[in-house]
């Protein structure tokens, strides 16, 4: 068995990178923006940071396989045909008794957060597989009950977000909804053939409702047993009331049931919001009132968008930890995050530390480059709006929130070579407007030709920093 897991863990490895495409999850198509007056204070806060980190961490770190999709049954998923399902479930299940983090190191996590420039935080406290990475009361599935077992760490999330509230962090939970190990989503009764939970909700009121008051529980552990917390971010937009599955949803192609998935979350926001004022919910895809900002997965959008937003994407090829995985370049995060703060978004990293609990020295080193761009640059990220044109080629375009600055952001690729000039449409300076590079504090030359500007950089700009991108601020 042993030998034959080694094998599909090897060509799980391989296909994960070009499965996990298929399970990302779209934003949705309508927004509806919140009444409550805290909600509305905590989210023009959020949408000043521009630049958060969502931790992916679990039993998928320990093979270093894709997260938490390997249990399930549907025909984009590859395993190795020679073990049965049921065995493979048998074995992932039973990573928890392997799972020890025994370098488990949240200091690390925000000390390389904080440099990369990042101001906020969204860890993943239980994927799909139902693991929890706090010290539940409702199941014994938990890190509290691995290996990790007796460590005065046992209860991670407790020490994952006093470590990033003491570097200043917003903080947040991310909880799946579906929880794959739960006897009342995935009863042992019946087999597991796609995401849903396996039985008639209709036919099995009792048993639904149990998980309802499963659900409602532990999200009630993770708001008053862990200080305060600005985020509750979920996942698994499947698990929803059956009158909300549109068209759109449809479209996903994801199987989907006769019977309501209905957890009642206006209960739980009541819970949520009594115990967390103001609290940002995110109900990823849902739309509604409980979905807060949406979270295009994996994509920036064609143009901006005028409502709350941010792009989740990952640093590598994966969410969690995996042996080998490849980093963005830096000049690509950086593009990538100049461009969803001038459509308007937030950039959301996602990175996944070892079955250790380390940030990898690949990852650490990726994070200080991306925080080297920022450190000089920020200004022309941070506390930022849209404008009319946010775009012209690869300049983009933010502005401060008073109105009173404008900044140009010049992107470059990896094979773009430096030239004396940087020239753009739109967003024309105020006529004897005085325009500095950002990075240097210097004062730059620049002409304007009806609705161009051209750029003059200083001739002491010899090469591009590790960014690969130049902002100048000026005013419109």
């Amino acid at each position: 068995m042993k030998r034959l897991v080694v094998i599909f863990l090897v060509l799980f490895a391989i296909g994960a990178k070009y499965s996990v495409a298929q399970h990302t999850h779209p934003q949705t198509a309508h927004y509806q923006a919140p009444q409550d007056q805290k909600v509305i204070e905590k989210l023009e806060q959020w949408k000043d940071l521009k630049f958060g980190i969502i931790i992916h961490w679990g039993l998928y770190a320990v093979p270093g396989i894709i997260e938490s999709w390997s249990v399930c049954s549907e025909d984009w998923i590859e395993r190795d045909s020679t073990i049965s399902y049921n065995d493979y479930k048998k074995w992932y299940f039973g990573l928890k008794d392997e799972f020890n983090p025994v370098k488990f190191n949240p200091e690390q996590w925000a000390e390389a957060s904080k440099k990369a420039g990042m101001k906020y935080l969204v860890f993943t406290t239980k994927h799909h597989d139902g693991f929890c990475l706090w010290d539940t009361k409702q199941t014994d599935y938990s890190i509290a009950h691995s290996k990790f077992a007796g460590n005065p760490k046992q209860d991670a999330l407790k020490y994952v977000l006093e470590a990033y509230r003491n570097q200043g962090f917003m903080v947040g939970t991310y909880f799946s909804k579906p929880d794959w190990h739960s006897d009342y989503y995935w009863w042992k009764k019946y087999a597991t053939p796609d995401r849903n939970n396996n039985y008639d909700a209709n036919r099995y009121p009792w048993r639904w409702n149990q998980f309802k008051k499963y659900t409602f529980n532990q999200i009630q552990e993770l708001m008053t047993n862990y200080g305060d917390v600005d985020l509750l971010w979920l996942d698994g937009g499947w698990v929803r009331p059956l009158e909300t599955v549109t068209d759109e949803v449809r479209a996903w192609g994801a199987p989907i049931p006769s019977w309501s998935q209905d957890i009642d979350m206006p209960n739980i926001a009541k819970m949520a919001r009594e115990n967390q004022p103001g609290l940002l919910i995110v109900d990823r895809t849902v739309g509604g009132q409980f979905e807060n900002y949406q979270t295009p997965e994996q994509h920036i959008p064609d143009t901006a968008l005028d409502h709350p937003w941010e792009s989740c994407i990952t640093l590598g090829g994966a969410w969690g930890y995996m042996p080998g995985d490849k980093y963005k370049p830096t000049s690509q995060v950086i593009k990538t995050l100049v461009e969803v703060v001038a459509k308007g978004g937030s950039l959301l990293l996602g990175v996944g530390p070892t079955p250790e609990g380390e940030f990898t020295p690949g990852q650490v080193e990726s994070l200080e480059k991306i925080g080297a761009w920022m450190n000089k640059n920020g200004e022309a990220i941070y506390a930022t709006r849209t404008l009319p044109v946010f775009q012209s080629e690869d300049v983009f375009f933010t502005q401060s929130k008073d109105s009173k600055y404008c900044y140009a952001i010049a992107t470059y690729g990896e094979d773009k070579a430096l030239e004396s000039t940087v020239s753009w449409n739109g967003n024309v300076p105020h006529k004897g407007a005085r325009m500095t590079l950002i990075s240097t504090g210097q004062r730059v030359k620049y002409t304007v030709k009806g609705d161009q500007v051209i750029v003059t950089l200083p001739k002491n700009l010899t090469k591009l920093s590790e960014g690969k991108a130049l902002a100048f601020k000026f005013k419109k």
